[in-house]
This record gives C-alpha cells, structure tokens and sequence, in this order.
C-alpha cells in the first residue's frame, strides 16, 4: 500500500486543528480539497480517521494510532526534499509596520534564528495573506484581531510609546503628558486611520476628536510634516531613533503609557527548523530584556495580553 504524502499532510493539519477550515486554510488549499484528500486516504485504509458531527470533529481510535506515524511519514518527505535540494533553506521573514522600524527588534534577534530571507510586508493583511499561501514562513510586527484560521503568533515585545510634536505645539515644553492632554490636537497619522489599527484605537480611547492622513514617505518625511504645524501630534515608540528634524520634540507619555505591541506570527503546521530557532530566541531575549513588562494600572494597550502564544497552534511545529 502506497501512500500519498498530501493526503498523510491533509490528515496531520487537521488532526492538529481538528477543525476541517482551519486545517485547509495551513496548507491554502480549499476546505473541499481538503476533504477530498481524508477521504480518498481514509478509502485507501479501509476506515474513518475522523468522527464528523454537529460538535465538529475528532479522531477515531484508529485516527489515533495512525497520527504518531503519519508525523513521521510527513517529517521523512520533508527531510527527503531538503536533503535532495541541499542545506536548509533560508527562514523567509517578512515585517512590517515600516514607521515604527521593526527590524530594530528582530535584529537582536536574528543572528541565533539561523539564515533569514528578510522582506518587507505593506500592511498585516497582505502579511497573512502572505503566510497562508506558504510565500514566506514568518513575519514579525503589530497583530491585531481578528486573524484568519490557520495562523498563530507570539507576543514578544511591548514597547512605551511616545508623542513627537512640534516644539510650537502648546504642550511642547511638558516634560510628560498623560494622552487625554491630545485630545485638543490633530493626530498626524501615516495614511488613512482605518488601516492603522493601533492609532484608530488611541484615537478612540483618549477622545482624539482631530484625525488626517499623510502619505507614508518615510519616517524623515512624515515627521517633518508633524514639526510644521503647531496642533499635530502623532505616536513613535520611545526607543526608535528619530531623524534630525528642526522643530520636533519627542515627549513620554504617562498614566497611562500607551505599549506598542510586536509579536511573531506563523502558519500553524509549517516544520521549518529555523522557526523554532527565531522563536526560543524571541523569548530568550524577552526574558533578558524584560520587553513583556505589562502593568494594567500603569499601561495602555489596544488587547490587553493573554498567554505567550495564541491561535490554534501556539507554539511553532
């Protein structure tokens, strides 16, 4: 009996999952594709792998026993194809979230993750949407709900922000300023509110009644437009080293301090080693750095954080 590696992989994700919709969304195929190819393994051996019932779906007994080598029958074609390719492929990372610099962070990072193929992703949907169709393996940036099945992440950062605004701005000679002191200002914001989920929800929290978008040319750029107009104000994390512009001033804000967010995103069931490695490294240098410092009574974030990890898979595979 000779068995088909998609439709063992189609049986794995979805015993993993136990959900047939998230199972086809991490290996971007069709839900119908998918089912296809349980089926037609579950017509080869003769029995049901899966119970499927108004309550969703579980293993059979027999499902359960077969799982254990149906990993390793994956794991053996995946290690087949990369000893025939040659060494392991670069990890491919995609960031985004281009203001804020995420490469700051993953840079501390990424030498113990293994060789990375770094790219650039224009905003958190065209990331996932990225992920889910396996162009890249990981990418590293602000997550917000909701995300498509199929995806997990890990918070790794949570990083004070501060107010950059003109030194002819009313406030600009505070030495902090709590956010609802804005609420009189213009939040300057890189491109239109509803795409930037992180600004659309400071806005909303502190009463930012005055809102209007630039257009993203850089971070040099964008902040010059904040210094030239004496209500603007807009939001940089605190550690993010800013231009030389004349005329701006970078001040804390303070009870509460608002956190920016940064997490590691990935496809569940994606078996590349270099996962795992840039993974433990993220929660190495949390630790050493103490970045997952949160105290409700004192910070500001949009989603208040859960556990470590979140989604269906919550550690790498």
């Amino acid at each position: 009996m000779d068995l088909d590696v998609a439709q063992v992989r189609a049986f794995v994700r979805t015993a993993d999952e136990l959900h047939f919709g998230r199972a086809a969304g991490t290996l971007a195929i069709s839900q119908q594709a998918l089912s296809k190819r349980i089926a037609r393994l579950e017509s080869l051996l003769g029995t049901d792998l899966f119970h499927r019932g108004a309550n969703g779906v579980r293993l059979t007994e027999v499902g359960r026993r077969f799982l254990p080598p149906a990993r390793q029958t994956v794991a053996a074609a995946d290690a087949a194809v990369a000893a025939a390719v040659g060494k392991e492929r670069p990890l491919r990372v995609d960031v985004w979230g281009h203001l804020y610099a995420p490469m700051r962070t993953l840079a501390q990072v990424a030498g113990r993750a293994g060789e990375l193929a770094l790219g650039h992703g224009r905003d958190l949907p065209s990331v996932t949407t990225a992920l889910l169709h396996g162009d890249i393996d990981a990418a590293f940036g602000r997550v917000h709900p909701p995300l498509p099945a199929g995806l997990a992440h890990r918070l790794v950062r949570l990083e004070p922000v501060d107010a950059v605004l003109s030194t002819r701005h009313p406030l600009a000679a505070e030495p902090a300023l709590r956010p609802d002191q804005l609420r009189d200002s213009v939040l300057w914001a890189p491109g239109a509110l509803d795409r930037l989920d992180f600004l659309h929800r400071f806005a909303d929290r502190f009463a930012i009644r005055a809102t209007a978008p630039s257009v993203n040319l850089g971070l040099a750029h964008f902040l010059a437009e904040v210094a030239a107009e004496p209500r603007r104000f807009s939001l940089v994390p605190a550690d993010v080293p800013l231009p030389e512009v004349p005329g701006l001033r970078s001040v804390p804000l303070v009870a509460p301090t608002p956190l920016y967010a940064w997490s590691l995103l990935w496809r569940t069931g994606n078996g590349h080693p270099g996962l795992n490695r840039l993974a433990t490294a993220c929660a190495e240098e949390a630790k050493r750095s103490r970045w997952l410092e949160y105290d409700p009574t004192r910070d500001w974030l949009p989603e208040p954080p859960g556990p470590p990890a979140s989604g269906s898979g919550s550690r790498p595979a």
